[in-house]
């Protein structure tokens, strides 16, 4: 068995890790929503201006 130390060590890597891990989540799940911002307001845009364009 472990020693009490070496398991709260292994206990903070694997909480850094896992935090690591969430971050970059985060980071691409934002990434997704900005690019589909940007698309869903060039379609506004485009369907504005040929509507005034009439």
């Amino acid at each position: 068995m472990s020693a009490p130390d070496e398991d709260t060590q292994r206990n903070r890597e694997i909480a850094a890790n896992q935090a690591e891990r969430e971050k970059i989540s985060a980071v691409r799940v934002s990434s997704w929503a900005i690019g589909l911002t940007v698309i869903v307001g060039i379609i506004a845009v485009a369907i504005v201006w040929s509507w005034m364009s009439r």
